[in-house]
């Protein structure tokens, strides 16, 4: 076997590894977990069985779902189980409620926006990546809220992947199938009330979040100022050219844009393979590339473990999550403060005209 018929394998053979999650209501879970409240917009068509399914929708759907997180919970894993999950070792749906309209998504959301104080109105919106149902993506989203103890309003942005470790161009087309359904997205929260909005997209969520962002931009360069404030992309699976004609159209950036990257993401890899490239966004190894682009990026690559595929190094790893939720400043740093980096972060920085790579180590790496 060849080794990228091989890499191809383990890659599918991974991700088969993992229990998938599905959208059974357990309304116990609500008294056993500490619940999270996700909204969502979605382009997915219904499905009985799962919520929403693979299938494309031209007008979106929404609603609220309460995901229960279990009480032994650990740090960057999302604990699934197949079946009924146990609410006491796994996430589970503590409460569903379906809008029946856009108008009602975003009442309800102007009630969640108006019951937290002026100044702590933040709505933090989630972009999935390739290979997601929609059960994975909520739970992805209640993970990176509580473990991040993040304040804002938790919305995931469900487009439709077929949910397949071989459905990539199938995923790839949804992405820019779904581009319409993000921009009404954005601009829904912010007619909602919120007062900031942090976009956070793993994967091929980052192509669609840029797509998102580029044709408002074209639209209405104010618009977007106004619809998002800031953007975080993790593992962007993005040409880097295909960024940079993105990012220049677009014009300023929101700020801060920030970036994670790791050298060994193996699904990355095997994207650039197959686009006959020798790396993507989220791989990218010299900050060259870019730095003429007003971005910070974060390299993980020394959290990335050589067991995992490396594709979710930010949500999955507990040390590197302690490091970025606990460090006092680590709001200036997103910010874009440049002042003080060394200090704050357990790595080496290094600057290059516009960009910035914020390069991160365990203390263990750095001791040796």
């Amino acid at each position: 076997m060849s080794s990228f018929k091989f890499l191809v394998f383990a890659l599918v053979a991974l991700a088969a590894c993992t229990p998938r999650p599905s959208l059974i209501l357990v309304p116990e879970a609500a008294n056993v977990g500490e619940v999270v409240d996700v909204y969502y917009a979605s382009t997915r068509t219904p499905d009985v069985t799962v919520g929403l399914g693979i299938e494309r929708s031209s007008s979106s759907s929404f609603g609220r779902i309460s995901v229960a997180i279990p009480p032994e919970h650990q740090v960057g894993k999302v604990e699934v189980a197949e079946g009924r999950p146990d609410p006491a070792e796994s996430f589970a749906i503590a409460d569903v409620t379906n809008f029946p309209n856009a108008d009602t998504f975003r009442k309800t959301l102007a009630q969640t926006f108006r019951s937290k104080p002026k100044g702590a109105r933040e709505a933090v919106i989630f972009v999935h990546g390739f290979n997601n149902n929609f059960a994975e993506g909520v739970f992805r989203t209640a993970q990176l809220e509580h473990d991040f103890e993040l304040d804002g309003v938790a919305i995931h942005y469900a487009w439709p992947s077929r949910g397949s470790a071989v459905g990539y161009a199938y995923d790839r087309d949804s992405a820019l199938f779904a581009r319409d359904g993000l921009e009404q997205l954005l601009r829904d929260v912010r007619a909602a009330g919120a007062e900031s909005v942090l976009l956070i997209a793993h994967s091929m969520g980052a192509q669609l979040s840029m797509e998102s962002m580029r044709q408002m931009a074209i639209r209405s360069p104010a618009e977007l100022r106004r619809s998002v404030d800031a953007v975080v992309l993790l593992s962007p699976d993005i040409d880097i050219d295909v960024f940079r004609s993105q990012a220049t159209r677009i014009g300023q950036l929101p700020q801060p844009f920030v970036i994670f990257v790791s050298q060994r993401d193996r699904a990355l890899a095997l994207s650039a393979r197959l686009s006959g490239e020798s790396n993507r966004l989220g791989n990218v190894e010299s900050i060259d590339q870019v730095a003429d682009i007003d971005v910070t990026i974060f390299d993980v690559t020394e959290f990335t473990k050589a067991t995992d595929l490396g594709h979710f190094t930010v949500g999955n790893s507990p040390a590197l999550i302690n490091l970025l939720a606990s460090l006092p400043g680590i709001d200036a740093l997103f910010r874009g403060d440049t002042s003080g980096r060394l200090g704050l972060l357990q790595g080496t920085v290094l600057t290059v005209q516009e960009a910035t790579k914020v390069v991160l180590s365990p203390i263990s790496v750095l001791a040796e």
